[in-house]
């Protein structure tokens, strides 16, 4: 038996005609065309993806026209016409959906990863009738990403049998810009291709994941450099990296998994720095131990790249190039490494994405989302589940999605299978917190001149001189960009203790006509039911 052959697609880029092949993100079509820079910025530097996975907006380009659309987020299509730089004066405004499709069901779940995706399945088979929507093309979550058109891997396979089973409504690349309570239940606003889904639910679940953690240092807008998932996303959705000269920086079991994927792939894999200390790697080891599937998987992980190096106590201090990235310089404090490479994977560990739930109101406990036994937020009706109430790993979000999902159902009896997996992870990942908490001396890897705020080209040192993050706002627009705080906010919270000041609608970029598609609604009365 023999592979299929590729699908051949044909794109108009910057007035050229290039090939693609079919299941491929734009952003993957681009990169294999050795384009690597979608958009200029606002102080004119060119720039390439960044996360790979929708957050950072850093590769938006015009397609057939429109400005501002995410290549990392669009399949490629026969003929598409694609321009990338600043939009051209012609381009025309975003198509206005007019068409609102009325939706109405007991259990609304947001987020196709893990978590959602238990949770949907658990509220269908317990009788509710479920809708879940996810921004992505196709359920799994950034863990489980694959091309379009391709079969979950086997990992997943037997949830998304289960989840058609299920008999819940699954809505894909149904983006949630606006929601709110009102009186019975909450309502909700999704951007999809043709129209915006309007759902009523009498129950919410929030299983809207986490992204990664990024932090600034010189030379981190140079177009090759990119989270160390978004790195591993650019792969998944069929960008080429074999022979590529890479580098990983960074911290945690991300950065492993994402290296092992770089050479999976076929990468040159010159180098791994972990900037956790080797004491820390080796007590969280030791944890490991009593979970001997976790244990097996970082074993795993470092056997697929186990001929390169691995350096703990080691950490990115500057990336170097003309236009695009060249080289990293990784120090230890002491002594430093110049490494050139073509590809930087650089990732931080992951801060879950509280966007909704903090819109609905639900109360937090540091960067996450607290819940009760059974995922009740303080919220009346809204339930969390995953990695929204903490990074903790695929087993977890697995087990708090299912109880989730039951308990929005109205399904008194939870498995103590299900609780007593999620209390050995949460324990795990508290002591996975510990061993790879940021070491202080990344807060001095960012000069006065180093951009914080990658949207708006905000540098540290103006942001410095505010006295705390509405300040900032108001004097640099740090924040204020396209993907609305979620790059530069962890790392305004890390550098300077500021978190956000507040969420409103929309939580992503909206356009009129999708505004326009919720002002019916009204707050004030949703707000004292």
């Amino acid at each position: 038996m023999t592979d299929a052959v590729p699908v051949r697609l044909r794109l108009r880029v910057d007035g050229r005609v290039l090939e693609a092949e079919a299941g491929q993100t734009v952003a993957a079509a681009l990169a294999n065309a050795g384009i690597d820079a979608c958009r200029v910025s606002a102080g004119g530097e060119r720039r390439g993806p960044l996360c790979a996975m929708g957050i950072c907006w850093e590769c938006r380009v015009t397609i057939d026209g429109e400005p501002h659309v995410r290549a990392c987020m669009t399949a490629a299509r026969e003929g598409m016409a694609i321009e990338t730089g600043a939009p051209p004066s012609a381009s025309r405004p975003a198509p206005s959906v007019s068409r609102v499709e009325p939706l109405l069901c007991d259990v609304a779940v947001v987020g196709g990863g893990p978590a959602g995706v238990a949770a949907a399945c658990r509220a269908a088979e317990a009788g509710a009738s479920a809708i879940l929507l996810d921004e992505n093309a196709a359920a799994g979550g950034q863990i489980y990403r694959r091309r379009a058109g391709e079969a979950p891997p086997a990992a997943f396979a037997g949830w998304i049998a289960r989840l058609e089973r299920s008999g819940a409504r699954v809505l894909s690349a149904a983006a949630v810009y606006d929601a709110f309570p009102r009186p019975g239940g909450f309502r909700l606003f999704a951007r999809m291709a043709d129209r915006i889904a309007a759902v009523s639910a009498a129950r919410v679940v929030l299983a809207t994941g986490a992204r990664e953690r990024f932090l600034p240092f010189p030379g981190w807008t140079l177009p090759g450099v990119m989270g160390a998932a978004g790195a591993q996303a650019m792969w998944k959705s069929g960008t080429r990296l074999a022979g590529r000269a890479a580098v990983g920086a960074g911290t945690g079991p991300l950065l492993l998994a994402a290296a092992a994927s770089l050479a999976k792939a076929g990468a040159r894999l010159e180098i791994v720095a972990e900037q956790a200390p080797v004491r820390a790697l080796a007590a969280f080891a030791l944890r490991l131990a009593a979970h001997p599937r976790r244990l097996l998987e970082a074993a795993r992980y470092r056997a697929t790249c186990v001929e390169t190096p691995y350096v703990p106590g080691w950490w990115i201090a500057e990336a170097r190039g003309a236009g695009r990235l060249e080289s990293v310089v990784l120090t230890d404090g002491v002594q430093t490494m110049e490494v050139p490479c073509e590809l930087a994977a650089v990732g931080w560990g992951l801060v879950p994405n509280r966007e909704l739930p903090l819109l609905f109101g639900c109360a937090t406990n540091g960067q996450a989302v607290a819940v009760d036994d059974s995922q009740r937020s303080s919220v009346p009706g809204v339930f969390c589940a995953g990695e929204t109430c903490g990074v903790a790993g695929v087993e977890v979000a697995l087990a708090e999605g299912e109880i989730a999902g039951a308990a929005a159902a109205g399904a008194a009896e939870v498995a103590h299978r299900l609780r007593r997996a999620r209390e050995s992870g949460r324990r795990l990942a508290r002591g996975m917190d510990r061993a790879f908490a940021l070491r202080p001396e990344l807060r001095a890897l960012a000069g006065p001149d180093t951009i914080v705020c990658r949207c708006e080209d905000a540098a540290r040192g103006p942001i410095a001189a505010c006295a705390d993050a509405r300040e900032a706002k108001l004097v640099t627009r740090a924040g204020m960009g396209p993907c609305q705080g979620r790059v530069c906010g962890p790392a305004l919270q890390f550098l300077f203790g500021w978190d956000s000041d507040t969420v409103r609608p929309p939580v992503q970029p909206a356009s009129l006509g999708e505004l326009a598609a919720a002002a019916p609604d009204s707050r004030e009365e949703g707000e004292t039911a």
